[in-house]
């Protein structure tokens, strides 16, 4: 089973990019962040057409998720769970069937929580905090679980080509990696690091200041994984190049296989 992640920063900016990409790279599942579309907008009839069954979670012109499967998509909810009050559409889950295993899918788009401090780097935090409640209800039902998605954390230092620039953004605070850590620390596996060590891969390029011709990224979108789901890891990576291509979005794809 093939899962990826990819923050398209716009369906309507990279509605001829996804599909190119998706024909290329086959994945089983794709967990979609920045869809930035209500879902009545959203132009699941394209994904459709490529055989991919489509569930979203959108809002008007900001955030927003979604999931694109070749199989049916079970037991969907919308939203993290611990704050009724949150509005913004950053969550979304379902459950994919494998030819062995059921596994549990997690898309998320994490805030950037700029500026920081400020009530921004709060909500951050919190959601971080429900994230991790999240996972511990989900590791106590001791099932595969895939949680991916654009973190916005960059882990580690080797995970920027220029960590002293972001030392004190939200995404490499210490506040933020610890947060990220507490998350690994309940038993879920890094799957990118589990398969590559090392400096000098990224998952973001930024727009501005030929970022991705001088390779000044970071890493920032991730794919953890449940024990049940990283015994079945088989491989991770990202595709790179895809950064390179017309119009594309400013994040590029990761992936893993399961043997599920």
């Amino acid at each position: 089973m093939k899962i990826a992640t990819f923050n398209i920063n716009g369906i309507k900016a990279r509605i001829e990019a996804l599909p190119a990409w998706l024909k290329e790279a086959q994945p089983d599942v794709a967990l979609l962040q920045e869809i930035k579309s209500v879902d009545e907008n959203f132009p699941r009839e394209v994904f459709e057409d490529l055989g991919y069954n489509v569930e979203t979670h959108g809002q008007k012109s900001f955030n927003g998720v979604a999931i694109l499967s070749k199989t049916p998509l079970e037991d969907v909810t919308r939203g993290l769970p611990g704050d009724d009050s949150d509005e913004q559409a950053r969550y979304i889950e379902a459950t994919v069937m494998g030819d062995n295993e059921a596994v549990r899918v997690c898309g998320l788009y994490l805030p950037n929580g700029n500026p920081a401090p400020g009530p921004k780097y709060d909500y951050k935090l919190a959601w971080m905090a429900r994230l991790e409640a999240r996972a511990r209800d989900l590791l106590a039902q001791e099932i595969p679980f895939v949680m991916a998605g654009d973190y916005n954390i960059i882990p580690q230092a080797e995970d920027a080509a220029k960590p002293d620039a972001w030392r004190e953004d939200a995404l490499f605070r210490t506040e933020s990696r610890t947060a990220f850590r507490r998350l690994l620390n309940l038993g879920l596996t890094e799957a990118f690091r589990a398969r590559t060590p090392g400096p000098g891969h990224y998952s973001f390029w930024d727009y501005q200041a030929g970022a991705w011709n001088r390779n000044n990224g970071i890493r920032i979108d991730h794919l953890l994984l449940s024990p049940q789901a990283a015994d079945m890891l088989t491989d991770c990576q990202i595709d790179k190049e895809v950064r390179g291509r017309d119009k594309p979005s400013d994040h590029v794809p990761v992936w893993i296989d399961l043997a599920a």
